[in-house]
């Protein structure tokens, strides 16, 4: 009987152990719907922090949320202030060289939009010679900067630059689809161009050799099978 209670005090100490593993985790809260902060709670939300709130209580965590800019996002990782990234945060080769992603968890790609009414962008080509918009560091950014004599200006919150779009300050404004749409909608002062420009897809960081990427890749396709992404789409995409 006394072996018993103690096994089963050992056991209680185990789970409580578990369910008090914290998860810090790094992003960026100025991209709605993915990730961004509720002006009335002060609280962050969005479609990644469901994501990840779900795929932590999987395996054993709860998640605190680090704050950052996207410039420095992935030096925070890496110098340990946070143990992972969601953050609407694209795998390219240059981040692989970097960090470890999970298996991909929402395709993404790029999107230009224009002022509503505006009749003489129509294409990528177009924007030769433009005043382009995009986030600093983004996937975004480096396409921009890809356009003959454009003139491609960063910021640090993909909402200024919609701003500044609607205020006649840019031409146009290059970012991840999804994230654009939900502004187009909300501000009906700019609309989308029909083409994606490219096809990119959204993953979780973690540093380099970190043992639980396995863990975080089998929750992460637990969600999926289970209907849990999808329903999350439905929740921040209708």
């Amino acid at each position: 009987m006394k072996k018993c209670g103690w096994l089963f005090l050992l056991l209680a100490l185990a789970c409580a152990k578990r369910e008090t593993q914290v998860l810090k985790v790094g992003t960026d809260t100025t991209y709605p719907p993915m990730e961004y902060k509720n002006v009335q709670t002060g609280r962050i939300v969005g479609f990644d922090i469901d994501l990840m709130d779900s795929l932590a209580a999987r395996i054993g965590y709860r998640v605190e949320y680090i704050e950052v800019p996207f410039d420095g996002i992935v030096a925070g990782l890496k110098t340990g202030k946070y143990d992972a990234i969601i953050s609407s945060f694209t795998i390219t080769p240059e981040r692989e060289a970097e960090v470890d992603f999970t298996r991909p968890y929402m395709n993404a790609g790029q999107s230009i939009a224009v002022r509503t009414g505006e009749g003489k962008i129509s294409s990528f080509a177009d924007l030769k010679g433009k005043k382009i918009g995009a986030q600093l560091g983004t996937t975004g950014e480096k396409l921009a900067g890809s356009v003959p004599d454009a003139e491609v200006v960063s910021f640090d919150a993909i909402s200024a630059a919609f701003i500044d779009l609607e205020n006649g300050k840019l031409d146009a404004i290059i970012n991840d689809r999804p994230v654009s749409a939900r502004f187009v909608a909300l501000k009906k002062t700019a609309r989308l161009l029909d083409t994606t420009l490219t096809s990119e897809n959204y993953g979780i960081a973690l540093r380099k050799g970190d043992p639980r990427l396995e863990k975080f890749n089998t929750a992460l396709a637990e969600l999926e099978t289970s209907g849990v992404l999808r329903a999350l789409e439905e929740k921040w995409f209708r």
